[in-house]
């Protein structure tokens, strides 16, 4: 089992960047397929950006080009870099992990794009 600590979140302008990091405990994080959903108020959860164990990603097409998703295995961290911020970024923030038998969510982080 694992769990998720997510971090980073805040209130930032438009056109501005912001990084969140998901920390995970527990064992066999290199195995886990990561992600980063988001949920608005009023919608439903979406995916924002994911990473397999292998390092391969994918992106939602509204955060293309401008957030990066990236993991380092030694410290049990998956990121998310968000740039070029837009005031529809504005959502909670949650980190995932996947793995055969389980799926694990972290408690979010707010991420408020406003001038």
């Amino acid at each position: 089992q694992v769990q998720l600590v997510e971090s980073g979140g805040g209130l930032v302008q438009p056109g501005g960047s912001l990084r969140l990091s998901c920390a995970a405990s527990g064992s066999n994080f290199r195995l886990y397929a990561m992600g980063w959903y988001r949920q608005a108020p009023g919608k439903q959860r979406e995916l924002v950006a994911a990473i397999t164990s292998g390092g391969s990603t994918n992106y939602a097409d509204s955060v293309k080009g401008r957030f990066t998703i990236s993991r380092d295995n030694a410290k049990n961290t998956v990121y998310l870099q968000m740039t070029s911020l837009k005031p529809e970024d504005t959502a909670v923030y949650y980190c995932n992990g996947k793995l055969v038998g389980g799926d694990y969510w972290g408690q979010g982080t707010q991420v408020t794009v406003s001038s």
